[in-house]
């Protein structure tokens, strides 16, 4: 049995059609081992994001192979992938996408109802990872009571609440100070380890990239060595 979390071969993604086609992914190879804590690096359109969205079980591939802990995502309809967001998938975004209306226990609560958990369970598991990442104190506050790092603990504990294998982070650290980008980088290194989570994270954030086991650099849709300076 492999002991890949993610697994690509050959990918690509292209986008339109014809003369206005544009190939966003042209051939990537990469494994990810299960536990393995990643950084995904590179500039401004240079694929990160579609790959991230690959891997989110967002968009389809045009080609290739992907896997995803042995689930073929090649050639699947895009009628299965919220399935497979929901089975493998913990998301954590720049704009942490807090419910406003909601407290912060029902915050995490509320995707694992979407899962099948019930009421009952769910705040549990919530109550247990806000707990973990420090907010035991605010389970009744909003999200417009805390400051920027604290919504981004909750982001944090709602992308490790239920255990998804997977959890894949969408510039975590840019909406943040130095030292606060480094304390929630810190966290979620701790709690996905103690968990058992595989991370992958985009990132520019060079503050950040020893946290990771591995940097991985894309540039023009393809991996790429990392520069000499790093």
């Amino acid at each position: 049995m492999s002991d890949a979390a993610i697994e690509l071969k050959g990918l690509t993604k292209t986008y339109g059609t014809g003369a206005l086609a544009f190939q966003a992914l042209k051939g990537i190879d990469l494994t990810v081992k299960q536990g393995e804590f990643m950084m995904l690096v590179g500039p401004s359109g240079s694929g990160k994001t579609t790959l991230l969205s690959i891997l989110g079980c967002v968009l389809s591939p045009t080609d290739g192979e992907a896997y995803l802990f042995g689930e073929k995502l090649h050639g699947r309809r895009e009628s299965d992938l919220p399935d497979l967001r929901l089975s493998y998938i913990g998301f954590i975004f720049q704009g942490h996408n807090l419910i406003p209306a909601l407290n912060l226990e029902d915050n995490v609560a509320f995707p694992l109802e979407l899962r099948g958990y019930s009421r009952h369970d769910a705040l549990t598991e919530a109550r247990e990872v806000l707990t973990a990442v420090g907010l035991a104190d605010k389970l009744k506050r909003h999200p417009e009571d805390l400051s920027g790092g604290q919504r981004q603990r909750v982001a944090i504990a709602r992308a490790l609440a239920g255990k998804p294998p997977l959890i894949l982070a969408d510039e975590p650290t840019a909406a943040l100070d130095a030292q606060t980008g480094q304390q929630v980088t810190e966290l979620l290194k701790k709690l996905s380890t103690e968990r058992g989570h595989t991370v992958v994270v985009v990132t520019h954030d060079n503050r950040i990239f020893h946290y990771a086991d591995r940097t991985v650099h894309i540039e023009d849709g393809l991996l790429v060595p990392p520069p000499e300076n790093h």
